[in-house]
């Protein structure tokens, strides 16, 4: 490959990687996180009531409820089904005249706005992972950034083909600071690049099939496609409602029966989690009941039946889907790795981790390339990348174990969990930023990680003390996600340790024309100097 083509990809990659970066570090280290979505829900609701066991019966009194004084809930009205984790409410969906999705739970007397309800802590730790916290737009960003992460990934891979095998084993420790984190960039990188690939194609699909479909819509299919999507991603066939009431068989006999259905079609198991009827309590009413199944790459499959007398029409499962739902079930079992046991959820939690590293440290090696290695005072774009750098990738990482650590404490003053997360959060955030700004990177960084190693500390040791017959009672029942959860805070706290002493050395006795040093480079090369005539 020529100079000059390879200085072209360099110059892409840098760009696309830098532009993309600080929302991937973000996506990635929240993303590892949500690979234990359930055991945070378990750790973060302590004294959260289970569901019973006639749940889905009362929920069946209250979808005639609502339809009864939402005629509109007739057309379609979905209702969630009980879960293991405790912020799995059981709660009815549906659509009003004017095109609003409402939303009404068992506790409720009345419905709300669908999106009109709190997160919990994995729940938000999930938001941040696919729109960085943001409302409404926060999605496209994220479709937006997975593109241009797929043309980082390109470009590196064009830029380092030449050499791939012998940058593969190389990692060169020694006073060349650069080259020790292009060193581990690029193996980080290299090893990780299959994941990373699949990453990039499926969170843009992900993020951004609204708005293809939209696209599309408009421009070849005449409108119809949109019609067409959702019949093709659904296993309901089309079907009219008929003259005349019907009584409908509840969710709980509905889900009963198509757990049966999709074993005896061959699943290996089938757990309904959301059900959804169509031309509720009318004759030729239906039901689509959702749910998922293990030992597949895609999990979720769902199956259609005959509300009335429960007449299984139709199922898409593994090995009886056709190409559509085989393909968009396929992308959500590997973008979030859900088609695998406990260890394929730890591979992909470490993936994620060292995604962040990834984007992190292409930061750290935009500033050492331009840096001036002969004065103190460093160029504006330098300290502004340093800055932005440690703000938004130690400040996330500190506003996150901040979350966990509100969540912990604040309920022990009648706050709510479920109210705490998002505005701690942010909170932090926004002061881990201002501290960045006012004490300089050099410092900020020190002081972020031993804050971040604290808090996350805490957070284990806290949880311990304060809930510790909870988490006497989940041994005893065989149940370690609450014990995980509290051994990973530490383990990451101590390595957030590390890393702020590693910074701490590297402030104090490394190199003081850098933006990274603590010390006054004047007087540290006169000392220098003074050193070496001694």
């Amino acid at each position: 490959m020529k100079a000059p083509t390879i200085r072209t990809f360099t110059t892409v990659h840098t760009w696309t990687g830098l532009l993309a970066g600080f929302a991937l570090f973000i996506a990635f280290y929240a993303g590892a996180l949500t690979m234990f979505h359930e055991q945070i829900d378990t750790w973060a609701m302590p004294r959260a009531a289970m569901a019973r066991a006639d749940t889905m019966e009362r929920a069946h009194a209250m979808l005639a409820d609502i339809v009864a004084k939402h005629p509109a809930a007739r057309t379609q009205i979905g209702v969630t089904y009980p879960a293991d984790h405790p912020s799995h409410e059981v709660a009815a969906y549906w659509m009003e005249k004017d095109g609003s999705w409402k939303t009404q739970a068992l506790g409720d007397s009345t419905p709300r706005d669908s999106e009109d309800h709190e997160h919990g802590l994995a729940d938000f730790v999930y938001e941040l992972h696919y729109d960085l916290g943001i409302p409404v737009v926060g999605i496209y960003l994220m479709g937006v950034v997975s593109v241009i992460y797929g043309l980082a990934l390109l470009t590196g891979l064009l830029i380092h083909l030449p050499n791939l095998v012998r940058e593969l084993f190389a990692l060169r420790p020694g006073n060349n600071l650069k080259r020790l984190w292009q060193d581990a960039h690029n193996v980080i990188g290299i090893l990780s690049l299959p994941f990373h690939i699949v990453f990039a194609i499926t969170g843009a699909l992900l993020c951004l099939t609204l708005v293809l479909l939209m696209a599309f819509n408009t421009v070849a299919f005449d409108g119809k496609l949109m019609t067409a999507f959702e019949r093709m991603t659904s296993s309901l066939p089309e079907t009219q409602a008929k003259d005349g009431t019907a009584t409908m068989l509840s969710p709980a006999e509905l889900g009963a029966r198509a757990r049966r259905a999709a074993i005896a079609a061959g699943a290996a198991d089938f757990a309904p989690d959301y059900m959804r009827y169509a031309h509720y309590g009318q004759q030729g009413a239906t039901a689509e009941v959702r749910g998922t199944s293990t030992k597949t790459l895609g999990e979720y499959g769902s199956v259609a039946l005959d509300a009335i007398d429960g007449r299984v029409l139709n199922m898409q499962l593994t090995g009886v889907r056709d190409a559509n739902h085989a393909t968009y079930s396929a992308i959500f079992g590997l973008h979030f790795g859900s088609f695998g046991n406990l260890s394929l959820r730890w591979l992909y939690f470490l993936l994620g981790l060292a995604g962040a590293f990834l984007f992190y440290s292409g930061n750290l090696l935009y500033i050492e390339s331009r840096r001036k290695r002969r004065q103190a005072g460093q160029p504006m774009k330098v300290r502004a990348m340093a800055t932005a750098t440690v703000g938004v990738c130690i400040g996330s990482c500190f506003a996150i174990s901040m979350m966990f650590l509100g969540n912990l404490l604040l309920p022990l003053w009648g706050a709510l969990a479920t109210d705490v997360v998002r505005p701690v959060c942010f909170t932090a955030f926004a002061a881990a930023m201002a501290w960045t700004l006012w004490r300089r990177p050099a410092r900020a960084a020190v002081e972020l990680l031993w804050a971040t190693a604290v808090v996350s500390i805490a957070v284990g040791v806290l949880d311990a003390t304060i809930h510790g017959d909870r988490l006497l009672r989940t041994l005893q029942e065989g149940d370690f996600a609450v014990l995980g959860v509290d051994l990973v805070a530490v383990a990451m706290g101590i390595g957030f340790a590390w890393l702020g002493m590693a910074t701490r050395k590297r402030a104090i006795d490394g190199d003081p024309c850098s933006v990274w040093s603590s010390r006054n480079a004047a007087a540290a090369t006169v000392r220098d100097a003074a050193l070496q005539e001694a």
